[in-house]
């Protein structure tokens, strides 16, 4: 740093007092708070009034005023003070070395891991994973992530891809509904409203196909953004739905839908641990990275 740019920064312990000074309208309860004497507030204040060439605070008697100066300067360093005081918060909280942070798509984390996490925890106990939801790529270097979890091709920018496995979707529809109107044909699947969810808004389709049923004649259904919500309104007998296997083993197991045809429909489309390069270079993220293929693998 040379002469000039040191010169810009005034001492830190004076901006602490001045700033407390500034909150209070008093150098004595800006000394309580900071844990200095009344006199040294007064004299780190001087100092920085010295270094500024600028009065900040009007005096009267003990009675103490920011000066118009002193109040922009006030508004100005006040919330880059703040930031330094959340970057140094974030830089002690900084997690240890068995601390690995995960980014999964929100029904991939509640249907595939949740329900894995107590081996998880068996299986690797001295890691400490953090699972946060996140629904759409991004960059690690501005995250923090060790590794995410995506669905589609493998094509996240600047990331390693780790197939998990591919996705098998299957129709299901509630009891009661069946008790209505039995289904003996995939065709019979056409006189119910067939829902959807809306980024896979042509899976219906593709599933016909795959079964080679004409499907010109479709009744739509209603249209949701996420699978669980997708598989609740199909509980709720709003019509079928079109759902990845693995996200309705509760269902399927509790009675709550049923799935008149095993036939899936399997796309390109895949779900992978991505992670950025180096990441297998980590002992630890190497341990978690072999148990989440290993459990991928019996899932296959």
């Amino acid at each position: 740093m040379n002469e000039h740019a040191r010169r810009l920064l005034p001492p830190m312990a004076a901006l602490h007092s001045f700033m407390a000074a500034a909150r209070h309208g008093s150098f004595s309860r800006a000394a309580s708070e900071i844990g200095l004497t009344q006199g040294a507030v007064s004299r780190q204040i001087a100092t920085l009034e010295d270094w500024l060439q600028t009065q900040l605070f009007q005096r009267n008697g003990r009675r103490v005023q920011l000066s118009e100066a002193g109040r922009a300067y006030a508004d100005a360093i006040g919330p880059a003070l703040a930031a330094i005081r959340l970057a140094t918060a974030r830089a002690l909280a900084e997690p240890a070395e068995t601390t690995l942070r995960i980014a999964t798509l929100p029904t991939f984390g509640m249907r595939w891991l949740g329900p894995r996490l107590g081996r998880l925890t068996r299986d690797l106990p001295d890691l400490v994973i953090e699972f946060a939801a996140r629904s759409h790529e991004f960059d690690f270097a501005d995250e923090g992530f060790d590794a995410a979890i995506h669905y589609g091709l493998p094509s996240w920018p600047g990331a390693q891809h780790d197939l998990l496995f591919r996705e098998r979707a299957i129709p299901v529809i509630a009891p009661a509904l069946l008790r209505e109107h039995p289904v003996r044909t995939p065709a019979d699947l056409l006189h119910f409203p067939l829902l959807a969810q809306a980024a896979r808004r042509d899976a219906w389709r593709q599933w016909f196909r795959h079964m080679d049923v004409p499907a010109g004649q479709m009744i739509p259904g209603p249209v949701v953004e996420h699978f669980l919500m997708l598989a609740q309104a199909a509980v709720a007998g709003t019509g079928a739905a079109l759902l990845p296997s693995f996200m309705v083993e509760p269902e399927l197991e509790a009675g709550t839908l049923v799935c008149p045809f095993d036939e899936a429909v399997v796309g390109e489309n895949a779900y992978y641990l991505v992670h950025p390069a180096g990441q297998r270079e980590r002992p630890q993220f190497e341990r978690l990275r072999a148990w989440i293929l290993a459990e991928a693998t019996a899932q296959r």
